[in-house]
């Protein structure tokens, strides 16, 4: 079962982005703050701040280092990804988020969307029928060309 969940908070660095060695495929990731405000006394303050790192693929990836900044109040929805790791002798446990979705916070702000171009897809279907069905005719006539030169040398042997 995939753990889904969506996360409010902060950018909290800037987007770092590398290309994946087996696929070739761009990889982006920051770290995101989410804290709580909590009722305290009849005031308001900050809880803990929690910290996860974000990773996002693929055109997510290029978009996120497009439009996100440092300091920007985002929503992320996705998977919810444990990493263990050994670091110096301890286990290490890491909680990042692999968004599958990324986009401002517009409760804190106002942002301008810009849509992605994506590149056309050539149909090259038609253009690779229309081509082999020239070199058949073209082949069909060549045939017949070659044999009306032939019954006319024959004529004129005759």
């Amino acid at each position: 079962m995939e753990a889904f969940v969506h996360m409010t908070g902060y950018v909290g660095g800037d987007v770092e982005v590398r290309n994946s060695t087996a696929t070739g495929a761009t990889i982006a990731s920051f770290r995101l703050a989410c804290t709580p405000r909590i009722r305290r006394s009849g005031d308001w303050v900050d809880g803990q701040t929690t910290w996860l790192s974000v990773t996002c693929f693929r055109s997510l990836a290029d978009h996120a280092l497009a439009s996100v900044k440092k300091g920007d109040p985002v929503i992320v929805v996705g998977k919810l990804r444990t990493s263990v790791y050994e670091k110096n002798g301890e286990t290490v446990e890491r909680l990042s988020l692999e968004a599958t979705t990324l986009g401002h916070d517009l409760t804190r702000g106002t942002t301008e969307f810009r849509r992605a171009e994506r590149p056309s897809v050539v149909d090259d279907r038609e253009a690779d029928i229309a081509a082999l069905i020239d070199a058949v005719e073209s082949q069909g006539r060549d045939e017949d060309e070659s044999e009306f030169e032939e019954a006319g040398r024959e004529s004129r042997v005759a």
